[in-house]
């Protein structure tokens, strides 16, 4: 029987086929066996739990590749320190990683937020040929501009 939440992650489905996402189609297909397969239940509390965790060990693994490969060594590190834009990216990393660390407090905070992210996000790929960098720095943009923005009211 489809019911509600079956129907939404359908219209993901078709959202993220459309936007030519694979992730979102991955991650859908992903629950709807879980959903399916009635691993649901654990599953999801389980997922939800660790799955932020998991996502970002598997993007600093994806980052450091480069490091453990060789591809990029202290010869590397030290003469980019001479360059204003090695400057300027490394307090963007920074700025990144501690509004991350505001959108992981979000979305554990207010989960719901995370529908209209991931919206935002498929809404962003397919109109604007955007990039899809996951939900949590779009929250941590978010909560940044909640807290701007209850500063001020």
């Amino acid at each position: 029987m489809l019911n509600e939440s079956y129907l939404f992650l359908l219209l993901l489905l078709v959202i993220g086929f459309i936007a030519k996402n694979s992730s979102l189609l991955v991650a859908i297909a992903v629950l709807l066996t879980l959903k399916a397969g009635g691993l649901d239940t654990k599953a999801f509390s389980f997922i939800q739990s660790k799955g932020i965790n998991w996502g970002v060990t598997i993007i600093t693994i994806a980052v450091l590749a480069p490091i453990a490969s060789g591809e990029i060594g202290f010869k590397d590190l030290t003469s980019s320190f001479k360059s204003t834009y090695a400057w300027i990216a490394l307090i963007s990393g920074m700025m990144v990683a501690m509004l991350a660390k505001g959108g992981v407090k979000l979305l554990a905070d207010d989960p719901q937020i995370t529908t209209a992210l991931v919206l935002g996000t498929i809404l962003s790929v397919s109109i604007f040929k955007g990039v899809a960098v996951g939900p949590l720095i779009g929250a941590g943009i978010a909560y940044t501009a909640m807290k701007i923005f209850s500063f001020f009211s």
